[in-house]
Order: C-alpha cells, then sequence, then structure tokens
C-alpha cells in the first residue's frame, strides 16, 4: 500500500473520531448544564424540576455512551467523565432529599470511577443542604444530615486505589476537610439553641 493511501485511511478515521468527539463535548456541557439547574431546583425544594432536567440529563449520558462505543479512548476522558460527575451528584442529591434509594453507577450507565467521583462530589451537595436547615433554625434535621454524611465519609475512606484507576484520593480529603467544617458548624448551632432557651427560659421564670 502507497504512503498515501495509508495516511488517506489515517486522516479519515481521525476525522470521523474528531466529529465524534466534537459532538460529545457538545452534549456533555449539556449535562452539566442540566445537571447543575437540578441541583439549585433540589435546594429550592423545587422537586418537579430537578426530576425533569435529570431525566434529560440522563438521555444525554445514554446518548454519549453510545456514539462513543467505537471510541473508547474519547469515552474514558476528562471531559466525559467530568459530566458523568455532575450527573451522579445531582442524582444522589435528588435520591437523598425525596427519601429514596440510590441509584447505582449500572442504573446511571456511567463508569464505577466516575461513580465514585459524583459520590465524593454529593458531600459537598450535602453540606449545602446542611446549612440552608441551619439558616432555617431546623438543627436537628441539619444534625440528621450531618450523621449521613459521616457514614458516607466512612464508605468513601474504605476506598483504596491508585490515581491511575480512579482519583478517589483528592475526594477523600475534600470530604473530610468538609466533615470538619460541618461539625464546627452544627456544634456552634447547637451551643446557641442551648443558650437561647435557656434565656427563654429564664425570662420565663421572672
Amino acid at each position: 500500500m502507497e504512503l498515501k493511501e495509508i495516511i488517506d485511511g489515517i486522516r479519515r478515521t481521525l476525522d470521523e473520531a474528531d466529529s465524534a468527539r466534537e459532538e460529545a463535548l457538545r452534549l456533555t456541557r449539556e449535562v452539566v448544564r442540566l445537571s447543575g439547574d437540578a441541583v439549585k431546583a433540589i435546594h429550592r425544594n423545587d422537586l418537579e424540576t430537578a426530576r425533569q432536567r435529570l431525566k434529560s440529563a440522563q438521555q444525554l449520558v445514554e446518548m454519549i455512551r453510545e456514539s462513543l462505543k467505537p471510541y473508547p479512548m474519547l469515552y474514558y476522558s476528562g471531559y466525559v467523565q467530568s459530566a458523568h460527575q455532575e450527573f451522579v451528584e445531582a442524582t444522589l442529591l435528588l435520591a437523598y432529599r425525596e427519601g429514596r434509594e440510590f441509584p447505582s453507577p449500572w442504573d446511571l450507565g456511567v463508569p464505577e470511577a466516575d461513580y465514585l467521583l459524583g459520590l465524593g462530589d454529593f458531600v459537598g451537595e450535602l453540606r449545602r443542604h446542611f446549612l440552608l436547615l441551619l439558616i432555617d433554625g431546623k438543627v436537628e434535621e441539619a444534625e440528621e444530615v450531618y450523621r449521613f454524611m459521616e457514614e458516607l465519609y466512612g464508605e468513601l475512606m474504605t476506598l483504596e486505589y491508585p490515581k491511575g484507576l480512579v482519583n478517589i484520593r483528592t475526594k477523600q480529603d475534600q470530604a473530610r476537610h468538609i466533615l470538619e467544617r460541618t461539625l464546627e458548624d452544627l456544634t456552634r448551632a447547637k451551643l446557641n439553641k442551648r443558650l437561647e432557651e435557656k434565656l427563654k427560659a429564664a425570662v420565663g421564670d421572672e
């Protein structure tokens, strides 16, 4: 085979891969947008909007998986992984707020490593939910969220794998810092509540 024929064949293959890459980039940006909208809706207690956004995101996740089947090097690239993480994070948060079982990576159709990274980010959104509860004066409910965060952190810490397989160590470190800050906030809130109760009791006794 002449060199020109070889180069032409390579060019056709790479052109097809590049087209698939461009389409995947477009779809992943949309998954990130929809997932972000869903998280915002959840924190506004607009769970119906969140469900709609995540349903649309799920369809796009499936499209990405199917379109990149011939190109595994693209499917396991950073931008697809990031979109999966955002989708997983939002989906887990919705499941938590709805009080139902958490979907697995196999339910969502995402790689296990991407799911774990999204699970790590889920801790941060739980903290946000925790803080919103504190703002509303719901200290007991906030404490329940903290206890769940502790449980989740404990599960994350059972994972010990090299960075080349899944970069879970970074998520573990982030989760630990989030948990420490959340405990400090919870402790202050409980102390303030007790002080407030004592002051009310003292005023009532006068």
